[in-house]
């Protein structure tokens, strides 16, 4: 460029400057408006708004959502606090009746415990046994052998009811009272009494206890004399005469 024509524009003053200034800057704003045909007052007003604020609408959904979902928090924390309680109600119950059942168990226990116990008492209080009767026998020859027999298998002297039967026949024929007073024992003052004739030397040297010491009694002579018959003859089975 000529070095003349720089020196021309410097010799421009401030007042041209400032002319020219707005002459450009007014041909850049009818640019801008040729090149967006149309453009209205929304469309400036939209464009000169504020980027960091949000529509009205979408405040107020964002807002109800947020109010929706702590109300359903809410309902589930209430139905799983109601769902706990119920649980520990139950649980509550159960537990009682258990223990209920428990106490009736043992309580029922300690009953059957006391009747027992009363039983064991009252069964303790009766007689163990009924006393046995005692045996009773005739007051004639055939009681008489009959209780001597009893009372020799007490004491194991042997003997048998006919074999007694037939010596006392011989002897005294049947009678307790019965005394010899002419033989030799008699003569030595020992005479022979009772069923079997047994002298009071030999009847006090071979009673039976349990029986009479009356050598006249009929148990207690017959005993006598088949104990002495045991240990002399073996048995009163083996006496067939005096002896």
């Amino acid at each position: 460029m000529p070095k003349h024509a720089l020196l021309g524009y410097n010799r421009l003053n401030r007042t041209h400057k400032l002319s020219i200034a707005g002459v450009a800057t007014a041909g850049a704003a009818a640019l801008v408006f040729s090149v967006v045909p149309g453009a209205d007052a929304e469309q400036r007003k939209a464009a000169t708004a504020p980027k960091n604020v949000q529509p009205l609408a979408f405040s107020a959904v964002g807002t109800a959502a947020k109010a929706q979902q702590a109300t359903i928090g809410q309902q589930a924390e209430g139905s799983a606090a109601k769902g706990r309680a119920e649980a520990a109600a139950k649980k509550k119950a159960e537990a009682k009746a258990k223990a209920i059942a428990a106490a009736k168990a043992k309580a029922e226990k300690e009953r059957k415990a006391k009747e027992a116990a009363s039983r064991s008492a009252k069964r303790a209080a009766l007689p163990t046994s009924k006393p046995a009767a005692k045996k009773t026998y005739p007051n004639n020859l055939d009681g008489w052998i009959r209780e001597a027999l009893d009372v020799m298998d007490k004491h194991d002297i042997p003997g048998s009811y006919d074999g007694i039967y037939r010596n006392i026949m011989r002897e005294s024929s049947g009678n307790p009272k019965a005394i010899n007073l002419w033989d030799i024992n008699a003569q030595n003052g020992i005479p022979s009494k009772g069923l079997l004739q047994v002298i009071d030397p030999t009847f006090k040297q071979y009673h039976v206890d349990g029986t009479s010491w009356d050598p006249y009694d009929p148990v207690a002579n017959i005993t006598a004399a088949c104990h002495y018959a045991q240990h002399r003859y073996g048995s009163m089975d083996n006496v067939n005469s005096a002896y």
